[in-house]
């Protein structure tokens, strides 16, 4: 991918001086070299940026990852942990600063540090490995010299190195100051699986204990003194500015300290929350419109229903689409259109900022560190690296936390900046009116797809075309964006891969106001769904099961066949089920791990309700099992609150709903049963934060078809 930081790639190849007499170690890692060595105490082992092990024996893994609820400051771990052979109770997780040359994200070319894709254990498996095996390698030479026996000798067990020959034993706490002296290995041999004693096993989370007894620390738990709080008055329609607003009574009210413009809107920053709220409630804004999207969600479906009849930028072609549309004995059309979504994770926006003359601090639930920490050092008129971004746990995000242009971050610098007179930080927060109406959502799209049969019911033609907005363009990632091509609009489309013959893919990128952003699970978010729906509805006129309908048009594609047949075998496919319920089914690709879906449902008051839900996924290694069972299930239910509820609507350029009243999610009454199958694999794990949203709403909906004879080609479901 391109930026736009202007960041030297050859920095990203040095490796850093050894700090604070620890010991440095330049990993070969896939396609880059890993600067090592991060903070750390002398009597403290650091053999590289990844791990700090301390006399107590306590081992601190660095997770370069933010944590949000998926599970990283445990999956990474575990992989330090096997290699290094430790103790699982002495490990500790820190969050890495924003640093690029040491914590890149391998899979996003390592130019920039993040979270997002599905790629936080991808990219890590072979790193976090070798940054264990290195340290257990050093510790073992530590002990063979202390005790002058050759280091083959010698076994790890549990944070110890044993002398298999004279019984003797020392922890690693007790080798580090030695191993800190040592030479590191050219190279170390990781374990093959057989040996695995924590991957693929139950391995406890390590941020559990600390949310269940409340001692997690979130944006909002910080506390610095003298902190001020301050909310910002945004425009009602998207690109809107202020030209004035009423300063002077509103800084009058009880705890309000002052009232600035800046160039989001208006920010009130006053003691604290309440006082903020009050006083941003008693704001007027004169807001200049004239730049500003006025158009309804109706008029922008009109406008891209009429883009849809229309030929579009080629995406992917195969064979001759005329011909085999021309010579099909039944030919399907269908039109499908789905919503702006917003994310709207359990935790609102929020960060700190304590801004001084030649530095800056950010706590955040920060997911593009780098994004982040550049655009804190642009907006403060400093170098990035003055800025020091804390990440901290984040209450949920679903992309919402990944947005380049580091909106909220820009929020709270521009708010210090507008009051250093005050001489206080900032904690910039968000309600969740301010979420839900606040942009940045998964664009609206308008799909068509034309599909035909042969005579003996197989299909032969799939013409398929997407309009809407490109989430690239404009950002950093843009060059992710080929012949115009936003790849995010089209995968899982583009890509599709049953076995017809004669295909194409084209796209419409639109341009509207509305300011968009990933959304869990990307383009497969409606490209999954309109595909599975239409092969359900060919299946179905081809008089097939849908289920061996699919199976024959994957014969090239071993590993969803393997999930599609896992699903519906453990889901009963072809038993009967009791009177007034009905099955569907719907397998995708998505991040490069295979999600097959069985959903099971009633019909009550003319709405479906989601039994039961049976979902085989093939992620690779399942480095810990019951948490890609708890992502499954997680994707599945976020995925279930889209397809039944979520839903964005404009009008007159203004967003309607507001809070959870009016964009509801799923409660836990309406949550169905749901059982997760992992296919065994030895293949290099990939994504499970995402894979699992998918394929739960076109298995739904696919549901409906089968109860009441009628496709659903609109998200959320209405029958």
């Amino acid at each position: 991918m391109n930026t736009s930081l202007n960041l030297d790639r050859r920095e990203f190849l040095k490796v850093s001086a050894a700090v604070g007499g620890g010991l440095l170690i330049g990993l070969y890692l896939p396609g880059r070299l890993e600067a090592a060595a991060g903070p750390h105490t002398e009597a403290e082992f650091a053999p590289n940026a990844f791990l700090r092990i301390a006399p107590d024996n306590t081992v601190t893994v660095i997770v370069k990852h933010l944590e949000m609820g998926q599970g990283v400051y445990t999956g990474l771990p575990t992989l330090v942990a096997e290699e290094l052979d430790a103790d699982w109770n002495r490990i500790r997780v820190e969050s890495a600063p924003a640093d690029v040359a040491r914590y890149a994200n391998l899979r996003w070319g390592g130019q920039a540090q993040g979270t997002g894709g599905s790629t936080s254990l991808n990219n890590s498996w072979e790193q976090m490995r070798r940054a264990g095996a290195t340290a257990r390698a050093m510790l073992v030479a530590a002990a063979a010299q202390k005790w002058n026996v050759k280091s083959g000798t010698l076994r790890t067990e549990n944070s110890y190195v044993i002398d298999t020959n004279g019984k003797r034993r020392a922890s690693y706490g007790e080798l580090a100051s030695l191993a800190a002296t040592l030479t590191p290995p050219a190279d170390v041999a990781l374990k093959p699986p057989r040996q695995w004693k924590l991957i693929g096993k139950h391995a406890p989370r390590k941020d559990s204990a600390d949310k269940a007894a409340g001692r997690a620390v979130y944006a909002n738990d910080i506390r610095l003194p003298g902190m001020l709080t301050a909310l910002v008055a945004r425009p009602p329609l998207f690109g809107a500015k202020a030209k004035g607003f009423n300063a002077e009574p509103v800084k009058a009210m009880p705890g309000v300290k002052a009232v600035v413009a800046i160039p989001q809107g208006v920010a009130v920053v006053a003691v604290d929350f309440w006082s903020a709220k009050q006083a941003r409630d008693a704001l007027r804004v004169d807001w200049d419109d004239s730049a500003a999207e006025k158009r309804s969600s109706d008029e922008l479906l009109a406008q891209y229903r009429e883009l849809a009849q229309q030929p579009g930028a080629v995406v992917h072609r195969a064979g001759d689409i005329a011909a085999g549309l021309n010579g099909a004995t039944n030919k399907i059309e269908a039109t499908f259109e789905f919503p702006y979504l917003a994310h709207a994770p359990m935790e609102p926006l929020a960060c700190v900022v304590r801004l001084g003359d030649d530095a800056c601090e950010v706590w955040a639930g920060s997911q593009l560190q780098t994004f982040d920490q550049a655009t804190a050092a642009r907006i403060a008129e400093l170098k990035p690296e003055q800025v020091t971004i804390h990440t901290l746990l984040a209450g949920g995000s679903f992309g919402r936390h990944a947005n380049p242009t580091a909106d909220y971050i820009a929020e709270g610098v521009a708010v210090a900046k507008a009051t250093r007179a005050l001489n206080a930080p900032i904690r910039l927060m968000w309600t969740r009116e301010d979420d839900i109406r606040g942009g940045y959502y998964r664009p609206l799209y308008v799909h068509t797809i034309s599909a035909g049969l042969d005579k003996r019911g197989r299909p032969v033609a799939w013409q398929h075309r997407i309009v809407g907005q490109s989430i690239l363009t404009g950002t950093p990632f843009a060059g992710m964006i080929k012949d115009g091509i936003d790849i995010t609009s089209v995968e899982g489309a583009a890509n599709l891969p049953y076995a017809i013959p004669n295909m194409l893919v084209d796209l419409h990128t639109t341009q509207a106001g509305v300011p968009v952003l990933w959304w869990r699970s990307v383009g497969s978010t409606h490209t999954a769904f309109s595909t599975e729906v239409m092969i359900d509805q060919l299946a179905v006129a081809a008089k097939q099961d849908p289920v061996a309908f699919r199976r024959a048009l994957l014969k090239n594609h071993p590993r969803h066949r393997a999930v599609l047949e896992l699903a519906a075998r453990k889901a009963g496919w072809g038993k009967p089920l009791p009177k007034g319920r009905w099955r569907g089914v719907a397998v995708h690709e998505s991040f490069n791990s295979y999600v097959a879906e069985v959903a099971e449902i009633s019909i009550a008051d003319g709405k479906p309700k989601v039994e039961r839900v049976v979902c085989a996924v093939d992620c690779g290694v399942a480095v810990n099992p019951d948490m890609v069972r708890a992502q499954m299930e997680s994707g599945i239910i976020f995925g279930l609150s889209a397809a039944l509820y979520g839903e964005i609507t404009l009008k007159d350029g203004q967003v309607t709903q507001s809070n959870f009243h009016d964009y509801p999610i799923l409660r836990i009454n309406e949550a169905p049963r749901i059982e997760v199958h992992i296919v065994p694999s030895h293949a290099k794990p990939t994504g499970v934060g995402e894979p699992g949203v998918p394929p739960i709403a076109p298995a739904v909906a696919n549901a409906v078809f089968a109860a009441t004879g009628k496709p659903v080609r609109r998200l959320p479901i209405r029958i």
